[in-house]
């Protein structure tokens, strides 16, 4: 037992030097296999990495837009060149390209920050507003002067779109701060050139329209690559809240003494009509019975001067003559006329007239 049991060690020992290389081997096809294997993954991220990078260079240019490239910090393209139109375009991904898409069509809208009393916007679209108080706090309350030295509240918002994209992008670093900046110089400039009614009440259309023209102007010079869109525009200002029943006043007498002179021009322009219209008609009536009466004395005259020679001839026979035909004519239907002269001792005589029962027939169309 003791004999055999060596030999069987032996044996065992005999084995091992045979079976490590086999070993080995597995060991290394596996490790061989596992970085083959994630050299295919590596290769597989890598290919979808740059598939990815690629594909987020892609971008969307809308039909209301322009857009630029900026490869570190500089347009890609020169002047108009460097824009790009409505569609589908590529850069490298950023920090290589920087793409900054550019409205051109959109009204964007920005309001002064100065003149008017302290409120938020939640406050205004709930419509509460903080107490007047007794007098204006210089700290949170804006307010303008005007030429006359009157303080109002007065508050601006402009309207523009871009109009040059490349000075808009190299020259307009904050778009609305600067606009901002620009309008309230011109709503404390202008204010300051208008007297208090005037801003008001008497020309609230110049007074706007001069505001928003020294912002244009301003703008152009400064060369910002924007346009100021007027009719959008506009200027809103009232009196301070502590003097608002000092101001209603002021606007009732307005109204009246306008109401007073509007009713004396109405009643000047009603009586000048009415005057004028009865002047023309007493014109027209005179003139018309001064060319009846005229022609009536042309016709007397006229016929004066064809009976004329008659009476010289004989008198007495003339009157007679017209005395019957002013009977006839007086007397159509008369039968039996007799003309009685008056008698020798001045008595009346009676006169009888044989008038007929019916009276006298029309002709007809024959004349008969």
């Amino acid at each position: 037992m003791s004999h055999e049991h060596p030999h069987h060690d032996h044996g065992h020992d005999h084995e091992s030097p045979a079976t490590a290389p086999e070993v080995q081997d597995a060991g290394s096809q596996a490790l061989a296999e596992a970085l083959r294997s994630s050299f295919a993954v590596v290769k597989i991220v890598m290919v979808l990495m740059v598939v990815i990078f690629i594909g987020s260079g892609f971008f969307q240019v809308g039909p209301s837009q322009k857009a630029m490239i900026l490869r570190f910090g500089k347009p890609v393209g020169e002047g108009q060149k460097a824009l790009l139109t409505s569609g589908l375009h590529w850069s490298f991904p950023y920090p290589i390209d920087e793409v900054v898409k550019i409205p051109i069509t959109e009204i964007q809208k920005v309001t002064s920050t100065v003149g008017w009393y302290f409120t938020t916007p939640e406050m205004e679209l709930s419509g509460e507003e903080l107490p007047a108080g007794q007098s204006l706090n210089p700290a949170i309350d804006g307010y303008v002067i005007t030429s006359d030295r009157n303080i109002i509240h007065s508050r601006a918002t402009l309207a523009y779109h871009i109009d040059d994209p490349v000075q808009y992008v190299f020259n307009f670093v904050s778009a609305s701060n600067d606009v901002q900046n620009l309008l309230n110089n011109a709503l404390l400039y202008t204010a300051a050139h208008y007297k208090v009614d005037d801003v008001l009440y008497g020309d609230t259309a110049g007074f706007q329209d001069a505001v928003i023209q020294r912002v244009s102007d301003m703008v152009d010079e400064a060369k910002l690559g924007i346009a100021v869109d007027s009719q959008l525009s506009e200027v809103h200002s009232l009196p301070p809240r502590q003097l608002k029943p000092v101001f209603d006043q002021v606007v009732t007498t307005r109204e009246n003494r306008n109401k007073t002179i509007n009713d004396a021009k109405n009643y000047a322009t009603t009586n000048l009509l009415t005057a004028t219209a009865t002047a023309f008609t007493i014109t027209n009536q005179a003139e018309s019975a001064r060319v009846i009466y005229v022609s009536s004395m042309q016709t007397l005259a006229t016929n004066f001067v064809v009976l004329l020679p008659k009476y010289e001839l004989n008198p007495a026979l003339f009157r007679l003559t017209q005395l019957g035909d002013v009977m006839a004519q007086s007397f159509p239907v008369v039968q039996r006329k007799n003309f009685v002269q008056q008698r020798a001792d001045g008595k009346s005589q009676e006169v009888r007239l044989n008038i007929s029962d019916e009276p006298p027939q029309p002709k007809t169309a024959g004349g008969q």
